[in-house]
């Protein structure tokens, strides 16, 4: 798989999709004469530059249409869990050729809109669903998130590290699962005593905004977290986190952040503060999935697509203005990690990896 950098997708015109109401959409390609191949994609309630997954998906139907210039992409933003179904349906009675699904509370409502349109191809995001119909995307992040928490824990001067979710789900709670096990290897490695805020691995409980856009709810979560103690926090909260590493921003480096889906630096204002990223590849496998559809071949349900280390589906970010106060023997030891987690001589577990 070709790597493709997960930019942030900038100017995008934002699609709003109010129950009951015609949504407006974002339409690139219609009108260029021929027989087009129509990319739909509707959004998670982040909407489409919530500079996390939506953001990457669509980046990754653009990246289709720019290698195969039949193929059309539009979009749809969900307001609400209840846009989700009318808005799949919408694009079935469009006669979308590919209908893509982003997030994983799409889950149920993508299955729903599946089982009632068998010939219809449909794909998403962090999800796998019972459908064939239905091609699966999903990224084991907990590797990646591994490789965070090592590095939190290394960069840390209070020995505090905090980590919290939008919400408990387990596109979510991997991120923070990854993120707990790199800690207590570091500490293991070490013998060190860096402490987790915000999650407990072995309960599956800790903090959430409940939300994926409040960006007062994210700052909210995490000043929680830095008041316990935390240098560095970790939000996966879509939107919400913003509300954190502006904050850590202004804060003028009393703590930092890690951030998650699209490198903070290419997605986000804030990456002064901003140590790295933990990426989930989104737009590669959106756009390869898409070309190969355009091109005629069938999309596997089984296996789908699952991101790791080894084939590059998920990583982590260059440390950007964080590159010189990264020790050399830190990044060396994370290096070796990532070799030895994609050849599976250390082994990353966590309830919410993809089955």
């Amino acid at each position: 798989m070709r790597v493709v950098s997960a930019l942030a997708v900038g100017g995008l015109v934002l699609g709003a999709a109010a129950c009951g109401e015609a949504p407006e959409e974002n339409n690139n390609g219609a009108g260029d004469g021929g027989e087009k191949y129509t990319a739909c994609m509707v959004t998670d309630v982040g909407g489409i530059d919530d500079k996390s997954f939506n953001t990457s998906a669509w980046k990754g139907l653009e990246a289709a249409k720019a290698e195969n210039s039949n193929i059309e992409t539009k979009y749809v933003a969900s307001k609400a869990e209840a846009d989700y179904e009318p808005n799949l349906t919408q694009y079935v009675n469009q006669k979308c050729d590919f209908i893509l699904a982003v997030g994983g509370l799409m889950g149920d409502a993508t299955s729903k809109a599946a089982k009632a349109n068998p010939n219809q191809q449909f794909g998403i995001v962090d999800a796998k669903v019972p459908e064939t119909n239905v091609y699966p995307m999903q990224f084991d992040t907990a590797q990646a998130g591994f490789l965070a928490g090592y590095l939190a824990a290394g960069m840390s001067k209070s020995k505090k590290v905090g980590t919290y979710g939008g919400m408990k789900i387990p596109p979510v709670t991997i991120f923070m699962d990854g993120f707990a096990d790199g800690v207590a290897h570091y500490n293991k490695t070490k013998s060190a005593t860096v402490q987790v805020l915000g999650w407990d691995k072995a309960t599956q409980n800790g903090s959430f905004t409940n939300d994926f856009v409040k960006q007062d709810e994210g700052k909210k979560v995490g000043d929680t977290l830095v008041a316990q103690g935390a240098d560095i926090v970790m939000p996966v909260a879509g939107g919400a986190g913003l509300g954190t590493t502006a904050a850590a921003q202004a804060s003028g480096g009393k703590y930092n952040t890690i951030w998650v889906d699209v490198d903070g630096c290419e997605s986000t204002p804030n990456c002064p503060a901003i140590i790295s990223t933990v990426v989930k590849n989104i737009p590669d496998a959106v756009k390869e999935a898409v070309v190969k559809a355009a091109k005629g071949e069938k999309l596997e349900a089984a296996p789908g697509y699952l991101g790791t280390l080894a084939n590059n589906g998920v990583s982590l970010a260059p440390f950007h203005d964080f590159d010189s106060q990264v020790p050399a023997e830190l990044k060396a030891e994370l290096d070796k990690l990532k070799a030895d987690i994609s050849a599976g001589t250390v082994q990353v577990t966590s309830p919410a990896q993809p089955k």
